[in-house]
């Protein structure tokens, strides 16, 4: 079974994304790891379905790609344990977190919000969803991500600083959540830049694989 968004059940409502959940990308960025989730949010319009191409923005030239597991959330309301948590999970997919990392640089140096950095439109490139049992463990999905055929990026949920329920519950401390909320739970290290013409794979033996081209401005 593939749950896809856009449907009466699971309309895409807020994008909760988070930075810095794996040490190795933290550092890599030189960033310090964090003692709390760092949570920013996107907008539905950041979408970009499977097959469809990524459109650079005009405002940024240095697009790097960050992969992610996707939590898809099928249950309202506010988790305060990690079994309460699980609850709230209805699917499983894999994403992109678009980043004009030129933009991003600048806007640090300011103390400035992420939003023009990481918010544009089709900034979120996202797969099909597969539907969460008990027979999967949150703490043992691995992903990769391929441009162009070569091996860029290898995750594993297990080096998240924050868990998945730990990051349902903080998320949930604050906004009460929605079915059709997205959670896009961090990337591991190797991020880096996509150019015209590159293709993106990003995959998982059990989610599936899914690939966008990158269109030139």
């Amino acid at each position: 079974m593939i749950i896809e968004l856009f449907d009466t059940t699971y309309i895409p409502r807020r994008l909760f994304c988070i930075g810095r959940n794996y040490v190795a990308h933290a550092e890599e960025l030189g960033n310090l790891v964090p003692e709390s989730p760092v949570v920013f949010m996107k907008p539905p319009t950041c979408l970009v379905p499977r097959g469809a191409p990524i459109l650079p923005p005009a405002h940024g030239d240095d697009l790097h790609f960050e992969t992610e597991l996707v939590i898809l959330i099928g249950t309202e309301g506010r988790a305060n344990s990690v079994e309460e948590a699980l609850v709230f999970v209805e699917g499983l997919s894999l994403g992109l977190d678009l980043t004009l990392r030129d933009v991003q640089s600048a806007l640090k140096a300011k103390g400035l919000p992420w939003e023009k950095a990481k918010a544009f439109d089709g900034s979120a490139p996202l797969g099909s969803f597969i539907p969460f049992d008990d027979s999967m463990d949150l703490a043992d999905i691995s992903f990769t991500c391929d441009v162009n055929g070569q091996r860029r990026q290898n995750g594993h949920t297990a080096n998240m600083i924050f868990s998945i329920p730990t990051l349902i519950m903080e998320l949930s401390a604050i906004w009460s959540l929605k079915p059709g909320d997205l959670i896009f739970t961090g990337t591991p290290e190797g991020v880096g830049p996509l150019r015209a013409g590159d293709t993106i794979t990003i995959a998982n033996t059990r989610i599936g694989s899914f690939s966008w081209e990158v269109q030139a401005k």
